[in-house]
């Protein structure tokens, strides 16, 4: 077996993804019996939106979300005042889906595991490496050697615990929420209501799922049954219900000899923002190419780009948590661009090379921004598991072991100005920037691609 990945979340989900279109072996284990039903983690960032498209899966993410609405808040007395959390954006070019897509959890989970082979009802017992990869026993009582073993497993993490690897950080036991799937009749579904306690905290949120009859509930006020928080509306039907407590943690390494942690396994955030499933479904995209080349020191760098990352992505939620718990006024602002998950990237990374003097504003270790072509677009030409050489103003000859096209029109997206050659990683971010086919040729070494 080449992987086992423990958790079918959408970490985990993301993962089989790419290994599968990567025709690399994998099993895909659930503990749990059935798929997870809550709409919990329901905003998905523009980045997670373009790696949707490069899977092939978009199109049928927009037919089953929407943009999120206007917050409709309830004011003592009567009044109401409308705001948004963040203003729509127009497409442009280089990103042509700019907003936040609203999809309940549970349906991120049913697209993504949609025909691939998820074992429910089966975990984790225990592991131990030798022989070159992961002895694994599940809590049925199989045995399993694998190569290489991913805990996507949730905060809660059993691979996480077998490797003994700490979760630092803390857990505010005092500041809990209820998240909540319910059915509210009559209520207006063209806007996310709000009613704000008196100290300004969160006394409930009634947001519209998308595709569905049900409301999103959220409430600081625990100790409070739900229908009786606010007595003009009526609950009639709690279909999911979970208890938040505010867990800010994550691990200090990412890899373990032969098993690696993802998502919620490696790092639990706050909800505010909207990062948590987020970042996981990053980690999985960044992992999933490396595993398939079984190339050791390649895998090395998925800690090395990723931890980074979600370390900044845990403080942003942090910030965005505290606002929320001390009653700001703008606490329900996301207006950050940070938040969208375009500006993350790897510039300092190990497997960013960018040969030219002067470098522009898009450089190597960023996310490769899509732009118009004569026939389709720059993402046309990304999308599949494969590396991808953009040729701008070239007129030598081009490499043959990875798909190589001539894109002048795309020049002043990718901020360029005479020949040169930009290899894009199969994630979709940007490896190499030079005028030399030979740079282009070590790094095709590098990640792992016979030449």
């Amino acid at each position: 077996m080449g992987t086992v990945i423990v958790g079918a979340g959408p970490t985990g989900l993301t993962l089989a993804r790419a290994l599968q279109r990567c025709g690399a072996p994998f099993r895909l284990l659930e503990k749990s019996p059935i798929p997870f039903q809550g709409s919990r983690g329901k905003g998905l960032q523009p980045r997670t939106q373009e790696v949707l498209n490069d899977l092939g899966l978009l199109d049928r993410f927009l037919a089953a979300g929407a943009d999120y609405p206007d917050l409709l808040i309830h004011l003592p007395g009567g009044q109401t005042m409308r705001q948004r959390m963040d203003e729509l954006k127009q497409p442009t070019p280089s990103t042509p889906w700019p907003n936040v897509l609203m999809v309940p959890q549970w349906r991120t989970c049913e697209l993504l595991a949609d025909g691939l082979p998820v074992e429910y009802g089966v975990g984790l017992a225990g592991l131990t490496q030798q022989d070159g990869g992961v002895h694994i026993t599940l809590d049925n009582g199989e045995t399993i050697f694998t190569r290489y073993l991913v805990g996507a497993d949730g905060g809660r993490s059993t691979v996480r615990r077998e490797l003994s690897v700490g979760f630092e950080g803390t857990t505010h036991e005092t500041e809990q929420m209820i998240v909540a799937d319910v059915r509210v009749p009559g209520l207006d579904r063209g806007a996310w209501h709000i009613w704000p306690a008196e100290d300004r905290s969160l006394r409930l949120g009634l947001c519209p799922l998308p595709g569905t009859d049900l409301f999103q509930a959220t409430t600081a006020a625990v100790d409070v049954p739900l229908g009786e928080l606010v007595p003009e509306v009526e609950i009639t039907e709690v279909v999911w219900r979970s208890l938040y407590r505010a867990n800010i943690r994550m691990v200090s390494r990412y890899r373990v000899g032969n098993v690696f942690l993802a998502g919620d396994a490696a790092h639990v955030h706050s909800p505010a923002g909207g990062q948590g499933l987020n970042t996981g479904i990053q980690d999985a995209y960044n992992l999933g190419w490396k595993l398939a080349t079984g190339n050791d020191a390649l895998l090395d760098t998925y800690e090395q780009e990723r931890l980074p990352v979600a370390a900044d992505v845990l403080g942003i939620s942090t910030r965005l948590h505290r606002r929320t718990m001390d009653g700001a006024q703008d606490a329900m602002r996301r207006d950050d661009p940070t938040l969208h998950q375009l500006r993350l990237g790897y510039r300092s990374g190990p497997l960013a090379r960018d040969h030219r003097e002067k470098p522009g504003t898009v450089r190597a270790g960023d996310r490769a921004p899509d732009a118009p072509l004569a026939t389709g677009t720059v993402f046309d030409l990304l999308r599949g598991p494969h590396a991808t050489l953009l040729a701008f103003g070239w007129e030598g000859d081009l490499p043959t072991s990875v798909p190589a096209h001539r894109v002048d029109e795309a020049a002043a997206a990718y901020d360029l100005d005479g020949p040169t050659l930009v290899l894009v990683r199969p994630d979709n971010y940007i490896g190499c920037v030079t005028s030399s086919i030979d740079d282009v040729t070590a790094y095709l070494r590098l990640i792992g691609v016979h030449t």
